[in-house]
């Protein structure tokens, strides 16, 4: 029975597949195929953090994150340095300020 899925998945998924006796049906896709399928992949991890609110959920959004950057040609260290930077400017989230109005 062929089950279909027509998505983007991790590398190993496939082998996976081989080892539970199924064959897995696999294409090679292009970059831009790729970068469209990993934003998609990204709306379906965050709604999947949404739903469970769990850490592993939170790796699947880095992971996702950092193939995306690699994608775009934006390094790991690059990506860091662009969080740190923005992080030093404007900081972060810590003391959970929830911005009304201004005047």
């Amino acid at each position: 029975m062929r089950t279909e899925f027509n998505k983007l998945v991790r590398d190993n998924i496939p082998d996976i597949i081989s080892s539970q006796g199924e064959t897995p049906i696999t294409r090679t896709l292009d970059v831009d195929e790729y970068i469209h399928c990993l934003e998609e992949k990204l709306d379906e991890e965050v709604a999947e953090f949404h739903r469970d609110h769990t850490p592993e959920e939170l790796a699947d959004i880095l992971e996702v994150v950092f193939a995306l950057a690699d994608a775009t040609g934006c390094s790991r260290d690059e990506l860091f340095s662009i969080y740190d930077q923005k992080h030093n400017a404007r900081g972060g989230f810590e003391k959970r300020c929830f911005l009304i109005a201004k005047e």
